[in-house]
């Protein structure tokens, strides 16, 4: 499996935190899936709350690398400060770093995303940008001094899978050595399982699992389903083709007459 930042994970999913139904739903949902991450959001309103501060101590006992993100931010301001604040709290140099830049698809703002990248690994930051298929965005954070990748499937919550199945590919067989993580728009175990037969290297999951009637469930489906997906990307599976070929052949065989 491939490592981030130097950190070869356990299982290449990862969750969101926010949005189940309960705080004892989620832990089950992390135990059931067996996930190795853990993102999280900032929330100012709630840091220093006894609510905010249950919610770190549940995070914390998930015993999973936490990987905090910049949610919401709309600007390189916004982003870099949450990314400050998120350090500080959680003592962790990850960060997701989300820069949105346009409030329907929540599209991420490719200017201002690579501007922030650079300022952030700058400041000792391991960064894991947020960002769509473009393989041109995708050189510029690796020239920011991004190590890994995390190219969205669809617009955030859409369950829509994964879109740009060629831009996907096209961007997976440019930079085959890039650690990479589909993030976003993901409804499905079958479509994680498709990421994974992609060749990417993780998926992170949160609406799908946490808006399900059975969170638990479906978070144990979509680990199936992505160790699925690796187990058959690594039996190297045949290519697709135009025309059909017998599975079973006919020279040889006796015909009856």
């Amino acid at each position: 499996m491939a490592k981030f930042y130097g950190i070869e994970l356990n299982s290449p999913l990862m969750l969101g935190t926010s949005q189940y139904p309960s705080p004892a739903i989620l832990e089950e949902a992390f135990k059931r899936s067996g996930a190795s991450v853990a993102t999280v959001s900032l929330r100012r309103e709630a840091g220093n709350s006894k609510m905010g501060g249950d919610f770190w101590a549940l995070i914390q006992s998930l015993n999973v690398k936490v990987l905090p993100n910049t949610a919401g931010c709309y600007s390189i301001k916004e982003a870099v400060t949450t990314a400050q604040m998120a350090r500080e709290l959680f003592n962790t140099s990850w960060i997701k770093l989300e820069v949105i830049g346009h409030s329907d698809t929540l599209q991420p703002d490719p200017f201002q995303l690579v501007e922030a990248a650079r300022i952030l690994v700058d400041d000792g930051f391991k960064v894991f940008p947020y960002t769509t298929e473009d393989v041109v965005v995708a050189e510029r954070l690796l020239r920011a001094g991004c190590e890994v990748l995390m190219p969205w499937g669809a617009p955030i919550g859409t369950g829509l899978g994964l879109t740009n199945i060629y831009g996907l590919r096209t961007l997976r067989a440019q930079f085959p050595d890039v650690p990479m993580v589909i993030d976003a728009g993901i409804g499905l175990p079958s479509h994680a399982s498709m990421a994974m037969e992609m060749g990417f290297d993780a998926v992170l999951i949160n609406t799908a699992v946490a808006k399900a009637g059975d969170p638990p469930a479906m978070a144990e489906a979509f680990a199936k389903a992505i160790a699925a997906g690796r187990l058959a990307r690594n039996a190297d599976p045949m290519e697709p083709r135009d025309m059909a070929s017998a599975s079973t052949p006919v020279i040889g065989k006796a015909f009856l007459s």
